[in-house]
């Protein structure tokens, strides 16, 4: 007898579901949900440019439309599917996407007090507004708590925990008194669907506590009193009404309540394991093993490696974490990747892109594609820096910003698309530079997502800059199917699930299609990259000297030695 696994991916803009044969890993159904509040499910504020939240109302209702609405697919799809056969449900969503709670667990923002107010709501993984407080932790930690920094890259981003509870506590102190206690929402959607969310009884995830709340064993969990004390005095008392366990997300959180149960058609023999982040989640939907990088690319890219948590493993300048089980139990997982990668190709057709490529979106991607396929490395002149939503690795500093170098009055709106393409195939070479450097030896690249899917000419520059093969996963759901994974493992194989996320990731993972490189587009990427290089430490970097000088003749030499090998 068949059975299934659901997985629950809370993404930027909307929530997906995934139904899972836990034998063979086929996809039976899947169904989105658009989150309404706000613009494309973001709740912004024009007067703060760096405030992104979301109304976790927006999950609740997502979870039922999702899945029942996927459950009514999968009999569609399979007759002999039934919902009783469902064994498990696993959950991934965005983070740091941290969230005020009142005593009994539930988000300030559903008050009639608070319902109006952006702080008490989610704030999402994008919101940047801590910036100042992020640079304040970095420094305070440097000075008393180095050991804080060293298992995070070397500096606290305003994408994380603390900076935005301490931005709150700074901004809206009246959301922060409020406040009971903190939740990633990667805790509190499994806390919701078991029904069990008295704060103190909330699983919370070994993976969001390690890369965004400073938590580590080896220092009794987060970060000490003193230390809170000193960052913001009143802060320390918060901490006592957090939590001092973190869990893999192999681990059961619980079983579907009756509640959900009766809303959604399912039975309440079904287990919900422990959430964690998206790109965490896919890494695994992707099949990830040690040696292998995986790039989950959508509006942003995540990176994230494991490597067997006895062996030695040194410390990452500029990574987002080193965490021992965040991805899967017995693993370090290594996090990076780039604050923005889809988001600004379409900030370019949304905002710069005349109508001759195509009145809407759509068009305006498919025929800019077209044109910049049609182009050699180097043929455009243009370099640009792919820091339009600011540096998360290996720099880390959001107030780094977006740079196009070489345009001329003959350039051509599809140069500059092929160059922002380039910019961010550039900014991921770093990063493997950066992780090899330290010791991390990267034998494979697979690449997961909507972007890795769906964008050919992209692929094949990312492995004509890399130098090496881009696989692309078999899956374009990898968070929602890791996260099934999860599931399959946290129901057991008693009820038909697994015992272990290694061996469920062998049936229900695997690749469909690789991108070689060109090894003659690699040599001219060669010489681009080096000038991106400069580029990258002369803008990102306090401690670079040199001269900017050649950059732009360099260009145009590479620019003309193109166009003339293609004229001959």
């Amino acid at each position: 007898m068949r059975r299934y696994v659901i997985g629950l991916d809370f993404g930027t803009n909307s929530c997906r579901s995934l139904i899972v044969d836990t034998t063979s890993g086929k996809e039976l159904a899947s169904n989105v949900y658009p989150y309404p509040s706000g613009i494309d499910g973001i709740i912004l504020d024009p007067a703060e440019p760096n405030l992104a939240r979301q109304n976790p109302a927006d999950y609740l209702k997502g979870i039922e439309v999702t899945i029942t609405g996927a459950l009514a697919k999968a009999r569609e799809t399979d007759p002999e599917f039934k919902p009783q056969h469902v064994i498990g449900i696993g959950v991934d969503t965005t983070g740091s996407s941290p969230m005020p709670l009142d005593a009994a667990g539930i988000p300030l923002c559903f008050t009639e007090r608070f319902k109006n107010n952006p702080g008490a709501h989610v704030w999402l993984w994008k919101d940047h507004t801590g910036y100042r407080e992020a640079e304040q932790i970095t420094s305070l930690a440097s000075d008393i708590r180095p050991q804080y920094l060293a298992k995070i890259g070397g500096v606290y981003s305003s994408e994380w925990w603390w900076s935005k509870i301490l931005h709150c506590k700074n901004r809206s102190p009246e959301v922060f008194d409020a406040a009971y206690t903190w939740t990633e929402i990667c805790d509190w959607i499994p806390a919701n669907l078991i029904g069990e969310l008295e704060p103190r009884r909330i699983k919370r995830s070994v993976c969001a506590a390690g890369h965004k709340a400073l938590f580590n064993p080896t220092w009794g969990g987060l970060p000490d009193a003193d230390f809170l004390r000193t960052l913001s005095p009143g802060l320390e008392k918060l901490r006592e009404r957090l939590y001092q366990d973190a869990y893999t997300s192999d681990q059961r959180v619980g079983f579907l309540s009756k509640e959900w149960a009766a809303k959604l058609g399912l039975s309440t023999g079904v287990a919900v394991s422990v959430g964690a982040f998206d790109a965490h989640m896919g890494a695994v939907g992707a099949g990830i093993s040690a040696g292998t990088l995986v790039k989950i690319m959508g509006t942003s890219t995540c990176d994230i490696m494991i490597s067997a948590s006895r062996d030695k493993l040194e410390d990452i300048p500029g990574v987002c974490g080193i965490v021992d089980g965040s991805v899967m139990n017995g693993y370090y997982g290594i996090e990076a990747g780039q604050s923005a990668v889809g988001d600004i190709f379409l900030w370019f057709v949304n905002n710069l892109v005349p109508e001759k490529y195509g009145k809407t979106t759509d068009e305006k991607f498919a025929n800019l594609n077209d044109a910049a396929a049609r182009l050699k490395p180097g043929e455009t002149g243009l370099l640009a820096l792919d820091w339009n939503n600011g540096n998360r690795t290996i720099l880390v500093d959001v107030r780094l910003s977006g740079l196009l170098v070489g345009q001329t009055l003959h350039t051509q709106p599809h140069e500059i698309y092929r160059a922002l393409l380039e910019a961010t195939a550039f900014g991921a070479l770093e990063i493997i530079n950066r992780i090899e450097k330290y010791g991390v030896p990267i034998k494979e690249v697979v690449n997961c997502g909507g972007l890795a899917s769906k964008n050919p000419i992209l692929m094949q520059i990312y492995a004509d800059i890399t130098g090496r093969p881009m696989k692309i996963s078999r899956s374009d759901q990898t968070p929602a199917l890791g996260a099934a994974i999860f599931a399959a493992v946290a129901a057991g194989e008693e009820a038909g699930g697994y015992r272990s996320p290694t061996e469920a990731l062998k049936s229900m993972t695997g690749t469909e299609k690789v991108y070689e490189p060109n090894q003659e587009s690699r040599q001219v990427y060669k010489r681009l990259y080096a000038l991106y290089h400069e580029l990258h430490d002369a803008f990102g970097t306090r401690g670079w000297s040199g001269s900017l000088y050649h950059v732009m003749k360099d260009l145009l030499d590479i620019r003309d030695e193109v166009r003339r090998s293609q004229g001959a």
